[in-house]
């Protein structure tokens, strides 16, 4: 099945999977879908991921993370660049999410990135996602 954004496919699952209070998603695997999961799990809003199966068939299980009270750490995803509108920053123009609570993920030409390690390497791109 072709799907226009993967990307927001994979957060409106993982949103689905929070509001159901699912221990787990899965998504068909993409290495850009995969570093989006390493992010996520570097910065503490999911348990863990795993890639299943193999060849053509991989999927990507995304083990989320509950605080005290079956209450979600990820409170809110939102996906910034569309494809019908990319959205592209430079590295003095990349925004904070919530203050710098949040987390702002960029694609840029060192690979997926958070808004304060672009900021740090000083290198710009396409704004992917927002996480609070």
């Amino acid at each position: 099945m072709s799907m226009s954004d993967p990307i927001a496919d994979l957060l409106t699952r993982i949103r689905n999977a929070l509001m159901a209070e699912h221990e787990a998603t899965d998504v068909y695997f993409s290495r850009l879908k995969s570093e989006i999961a390493r992010i996520l799990k570097r910065e503490g809003y999911i348990s863990d991921y795993v890639v299943e199966g193999g060849g053509t068939k991989k999927t990507l299980r995304i083990y989320l993370k509950y605080a005290a009270g079956a209450e979600p750490v990820i409170r809110g995803l939102k996906r910034l660049s569309k494809p019908g509108l990319r959205r592209y920053v430079g590295a003095s123009d990349i925004p904070k999410s919530l203050g710098g609570l949040g987390v702002i993920m960029l694609s840029t030409s060192s690979g997926v990135l958070t808004d304060s390690e672009a900021r740090q390497k000083k290198v710009g791109g396409e704004l992917l996602c927002e996480i609070w």
